[in-house]
């Protein structure tokens, strides 16, 4: 497995989940630590609206409508400030499909990937992965489920759970990996 140092990671936040949701906020950590994180204004088609999702990040829909903004000035930022990297995901599964949709409503192309924390992760990794990010979250006093936030804790957890990995190489021995 290629070692990878520390990654860039995006969060994005939503309205809900399933094919009619879409992004509410983009949280980005580059390996540097520099930050990123903006309220997205929903498209006028951008309908779909989940109360369980907004108990979860806190962020209601007034809110992105008066302090969001415009996808393409979202996405022009997004590729300023990325350039052509490759930031990962620890929810790939949700979060590609919402920038995709952003991207979309920008009628930008992204110049950065977004690719699966799976990628660079080790199997004895992401064995440990909840448990650390449980006890990151906590140690980092992060309460706010956020986009900027998570993306922090996700760099953070990829960093633990290789340093624990590397420290302990008999634990992943013991896993089997």
């Amino acid at each position: 497995m290629r070692r990878h140092g520390c990654p860039t990671i995006i969060d994005i936040e939503a309205s809900g989940f399933g094919s009619r949701s879409y992004p509410i906020e983009i949280g980005v950590v580059k390996s540097s630590g520099e930050r990123y994180c903006a309220l997205i204004r929903p498209e006028p088609d951008w309908e779909h609206w989940c109360d369980n999702a907004q108990t979860v990040h806190g962020i209601s829909r007034q809110l992105i409508e008066s302090r969001g903004r415009c996808p393409k000035e979202i996405c022009a930022e997004l590729n300023q400030f990325l350039g052509e990297i490759t930031a990962y995901s620890d929810a790939w599964i949700h979060d590609s499909p919402w920038l995709n949709r952003l991207f979309f409503a920008a009628r930008i192309y992204p110049c950065f990937h977004l690719s699966p924390i799976e990628m660079i992760a080790s199997e004895a990794q992401l064995l440990a992965w909840d448990d650390a990010k449980k006890r990151l979250a906590k140690q980092l006093d992060i309460k706010r489920h956020r986009a900027s936030g998570d993306a922090y804790l996700i760099q953070q957890t990829y960093l633990y759970t290789r340093n624990l990995i590397d420290t302990y190489p008999a634990l992943a021995r013991r896993t089997g990996l």
